[in-house]
């Protein structure tokens, strides 16, 4: 490919940055709409799960396919229908005339952005020079951490003046603009060399996070025993179960697989693996919390977004202060104590009686935690511990266990609370469970490396790369 001045990549930077914004935007900004879309369609806790659940399900399935469409078909128009499917997804939720046809819309919504995130990383190899790819991909995936905090305010600001169907129908205008600007100034180049796509390894996979999702789902855990072995919950959960070492097998013979499972063999990934899914788990919880104090206050919608706020601008502080102690403490400390934050917080809201100052505490704690545990330290486990020629695996692993982790914990809260009878009490039961996970993950935490192994694991993996090994 023909070098690119300054200033067509960094127009190209605008066009992906734009894209990824309107995605990521779409998981944080449906927390302010929860309770008025489950107003409008009657629905009960356990069906208002799948709102979130839908979408996180379909983004997972669309990103490796999308990435995949990409290498074969070209950057440019993947990138165009991936934006197209995330706009006819979004017109699909405002108009719906029934719940159905909402989830309908959600799914199509997930499997467009879920193709926008490595389709920009794909332009972003192909079109900057290797001294540039890093800082450009860094302020691409910040697009995230900015999704999470002006999402709820976007949310707060369109709620006041308009209905919830406004939420989805404003990403309209904004695909319109990326479309017409990719197709004029995106590069439709595609690799020279390509590999097969794991189709059977991705298909497997969906079938087992569908249905472990749908079986959690619709458990009801005030009659746990009764309700794990009905014949609408045991069939879905045995299932996931059992194809759990099907996809195993699949992976370890693919020629380029979803999941590079020889990475699990190294402690330190398993056990950051399954920290991104306590993560996850916690934070799909939050994306509940309006609804919780709507049913607790008797307050509108749009202030129970508002407040919010306490637990975004948390997470913003945690974030940075997890960089920074980083690399003074190692990653066990900072993990175990983001793990604390949020169960201390998730138990509060759970345990003692919902008032003004109990919400605004749990909201700060677990808004730290959730800052601490998504922000640097598990990405940096991972940047340690795989081998050089496996890093971008590893990374796409920690990503594919953070959105698992909010597929359970979607289907778990709205289990919980409609088997608790759904309002107060229902959501308090909810977080109550997720504040026992987030004890197991600070437990989990403790079988990181202490800080003198993982210098020692840092030096030799300088002492590689100064050899040029992977």
């Amino acid at each position: 490919m023909s070098p690119i001045n300054v200033r067509a990549r960094n127009r190209i930077l605008l066009i992906l940055f734009l894209g990824v914004l309107m995605g990521a935007l779409d998981i944080a900004i449906v927390a302010p709409a929860l309770p008025a879309i489950q107003k409008s369609f009657a629905v009960d806790d356990r069906a208002l799960a799948w709102v979130f659940t839908t979408y996180v399900l379909f983004n997972l399935i669309g990103t490796p396919l999308m990435a995949k469409l990409a290498d074969a078909w070209g950057r440019r128009p993947v990138y165009v229908l991936d934006v197209g499917l995330f706009a006819l997804g979004s017109l699909l939720v405002a108009l719906a005339p029934g719940f159905a046809f909402l989830l309908a819309g959600r799914a199509l919504q997930g499997f467009g952005a879920g193709g926008v995130f490595p389709v920009a990383s794909a332009v972003i190899g192909d079109t900057f020079p290797p001294e540039k790819r890093g800082s450009a991909l860094g302020m691409i995936g910040a697009v995230f951490g900015l999704a999470f905090l002006i999402g709820p305010v976007l949310g707060i600001v369109i709620l006041r003046f308009a209905g919830w169907p406004w939420l989805f129908l404003i990403n309209l205008p904004i695909a319109l603009v990326v479309i017409l600007a990719a197709m004029r100034f995106l590069p439709g180049g595609r690799p020279a060399q390509r590999r097969r796509f794991d189709a059977v390894g991705m298909v497997v996979l969906g079938a087992s996070l569908a249905a472990l999702t749908y079986g959690i789902n619709r458990l009801d855990t005030a009659r746990f025993a009764q309700s794990i072995t009905s014949p609408g919950v045991w069939p879905f959960l045995a299932g996931a179960v059992l194809l759990l070492p099907v996809f195993w097998v699949v992976e370890q013979r693919a020629e380029d697989p979803i999941l590079r499972v020889g990475l699990f063999r190294r402690r330190q990934i398993a056990v950051g693996s399954g920290l991104a899914l306590g993560a996850g788990l916690g934070e799909a919880a939050v994306v509940f919390v309006p609804a919780l104090l709507v049913a607790a206050f008797g307050i509108s919608e749009s202030r129970a977004s508002a407040l919010l706020l306490p637990a975004v601008l948390a997470m913003a502080v945690g974030s940075p202060l997890a960089g920074r102690m980083l690399d003074r403490f190692g990653s066990r400390p900072v993990v175990f104590l983001g793990s604390v934050l949020v169960a201390a917080g998730m138990l509060l809201v759970g345990l003692a009686t919902i008032g003004w100052t109990v919400f605004y505490a749990s909201a700060i704690l677990v808004g730290l935690g959730l800052g601490i545990l998504l922000g640097a330290p598990l990405r940096y486990i991972m940047l340690n511990e795989a081998p050089l020629s496996d890093r971008a695996s590893a990374q796409g692993a920690l990503t594919l266990f953070t959105a698992t982790g909010q597929l359970i914990g979607g289907a778990l809260v709205g289990a919980v609370a409609a088997s608790a009878g759904g309002g107060v009490v229902g959501y308090q039961s909810a977080y109550t469970v997720v504040g026992v996970v987030a004890v197991a993950l600070a437990l989990l935490a403790l079988a990181l490396k202490r800080r003198s192994e993982e210098l020692a694991t840092v030096r030799q993996n300088e002492r590689v790369r100064e050899l040029g090994g992977a």
